[in-house]
């Protein structure tokens, strides 16, 4: 709308996308500072009280949560390696991702304080109005006996270098030692952590606890389990990131997978699964073994319940299962080192609630109490999460063969491939005039998905007495998610190495496959160099080939 943000101070609905990027949306447009404030329409569930007496946004409340635009870096002052004593650290001024512009969170009441004298020109339509009683002006300024008021803003920010702490505990395995499969969450949390991290702590500390009954009795895993409660994960997955950069060398060779136990709720509606597609076949077979926890589905399974109430898209006949985007400790282990990953825990009717997150996220109210009288009385959602986490670790590190099926994955590529030529065909005469073909794509999904045919084939007939025959097909298994990551990584986000996956450069915490690709493409009718831009559309095309051909070769029976 060719509104001029230079030297102005903007504000941002809160909701939809990662509060970072909105930050960096502001930096970019060159706001001089950001007011981020919780508008009703996104906070506001109709029809529930405001907390304590519901569980909805009181007015006066303000959402936390950090602003960094990290892109995996970890510590923005040691990105790419462990901040340990040694370390070198660049300077503050050169510290990645730390805002340049100030930032400052407000309840609605304080916001409509500010809205309500807004100037400018009406917003362009009605999906940019919230449900304050203001008209939404866009501004610049204020109108009336205010259009001399202006905003100032102090913000006093205290930036210190200080010690954090993972606590990392082992279960050795009694075969395989040096293949580990690790669950892991954080611990930290903005104010109380009803919700956000505790409800998954506590599930962490449950299946601990359970893993620990069965080794009284004499149980031991074939493989080595890792349990680790990561520190400091709102200020930007740090823990997490730190463990994997100081132990990289060692995950990349022995991880099998990761397992996150961030909050086990976000509503209590139905589950949601966040996975690589490698453990798609695993999930629906441990829901089918847990019982429902939901109204209505008694002596019901987790399956059924799940699928009545989110059926995928693509093929009603099974539940919806998400991307991996970013937001949690499953960042680095996945981006980066191509470790298979997976996430999961209850959420809200995504049909008719349309609110961001709950409402209550990341405030003083996120309480025992709002967990306890409101999102699950009776912890069977948290209970039934446990046991789909704990499940999860248990078959992945006891399982005599890993129990991942790589023709998922060859499905999920098909879908992926297609799903990226559909999106560009929107610019059909550029693709011509350009000379941009996706052949090479879908020519390498189709030779990955003979590869992995194959390979379920041969393992079919693997001889079980043979223990070389059997190290041979898990470390196939084991590393193939390894074979999707680019050393160079991601252009401008070095440390997102998934050619197939990676958080949205436009909302870190929503999942985007072939993101070199979709990048390369998204607003690409606005940049100033056509012939570039789409020079680059096809080399992110190329590489996509590539590496799901590579993927394709390891597959292949070792001769």
């Amino acid at each position: 709308m060719k509104i001029n943000c230079s030297g102005k101070i903007v504000i941002a609905r809160y909701g939809k996308i990662f509060r970072g990027n909105k930050v960096k949306n502001a930096m970019l447009a060159g706001a001089i500072g950001i007011i981020l404030y919780s508008d009703p329409a996104d906070y506001l569930a109709p029809g529930v009280q405001p907390y304590p007496s519901g569980w909805n946004l009181p007015g006066d409340v303000a959402q936390r949560g950090n602003v960094l635009n990290l892109n995996g870096a970890g510590d923005p002052l040691t990105p790419g390696y462990p901040a340990k004593e040694y370390t070198f650290r660049y300077a503050e001024n050169e510290a990645v991702g730390i805002p340049q512009i100030p930032v400052h969170p407000i309840g609605y009441r304080d916001a409509e304080i500010l809205l309500r004298n807004m100037g400018g020109i009406a917003p362009p339509d009605d999906s940019w109005k919230g449900n304050l009683n203001v008209l939404y002006n866009i501004g610049p300024g204020f109108i009336g006996n205010y259009s001399t008021r202006k905003v100032r803003m102090h913000v006093h920010n205290t930036n210190e270098i200080t010690r954090i702490y993972n606590v990392i505990g082992t279960i050795r395995g009694s075969m395989e030692p040096d293949r580990y499969v690790i669950l892991g969450g954080h611990r930290d949390s903005w104010v109380f952590g009803g919700i956000d991290p505790t409800t998954g702590a506590a599930v962490l500390q449950e299946v601990v606890r359970s893993f620990g009954k069965m080794m009284s009795g004499g149980w031991r895993p074939k493989r080595t389990i890792i349990f680790a409660s990561w520190d400091a994960e709102e200020f930007g997955l740090l823990g997490s990131t730190e463990w994997a950069e100081e132990n990289a060398k060692i995950l990349q060779e022995r991880s099998i997978a990761y397992i996150n136990s961030d909050s086990s709720i976000e509503g209590n509606y139905t589950l949601r699964v966040d996975c690589t597609p490698l453990l798609y076949k695993l999930v629906y077979n441990l829901t089918k073994e847990i019982d429902s926890p939901d109204d209505g589905f008694e002596r019901r399974s987790l399956y059924e319940s799940w699928l009545k109430k989110d059926p995928s898209p693509e093929d009603k006949n099974i539940p919806r299962i998400n991307k991996l985007g970013s937001g949690s400790d499953f960042e680095a282990y996945f981006q980066r080192l191509g470790i298979a990953s997976g996430r999961v825990r209850y959420t809200k009717n995504r049909k008719t609630d349309k609110f961001s997150s709950y409402p209550v996220y990341h405030t003083i109210y996120e309480t025992f109490e709002l967990v306890d009288q409101f999102y699950d009385p009776t912890f069977k959602k948290q209970l039934a999460v446990a046991q789909l986490r704990g499940g999860l670790v248990y078959e992945l590190a006891d399982s005599r063969i890993l129990p991942f099926n790589i023709q998922d994955y060859a499905k999920a590529l098909e879908n992926y491939a297609t799903s990226i030529y559909n999106l560009s065909k929107k610019h059909n005469q550029q693709l011509k005039d350009h000379k941009v073909s996706f052949d090479s794509l879908f020519s390498a999904v189709r030779n990955f998905t003979d590869a992995a045919a194959d390979f379920h084939r041969r393992l079919a007939h693997i001889d079980f007495n043979n223990p070389i025959a059997v190290r041979i097909v898990n470390d196939k298994l084991m590393l193939l998610e390894r074979a999707f990551i680019d050393p160079l990584g991601l252009p401008g986000r070095q440390f997102y190495r998934h050619i197939i996956f990676a958080p949205s450069s436009h909302n870190k915490y929503a999942g985007e496959s072939f993101p070199g690709i979709y990048d390369a493409i998204f607003d690409i009718e606005n940049k100033a160099d056509q012939h570039k831009a789409w020079e680059e559309v096809k080399k992110q095309i190329s590489i996509a080939a590539f590496t799901i051909q590579a993927a394709a070769g390891t597959l292949k029976e070792v001769l």
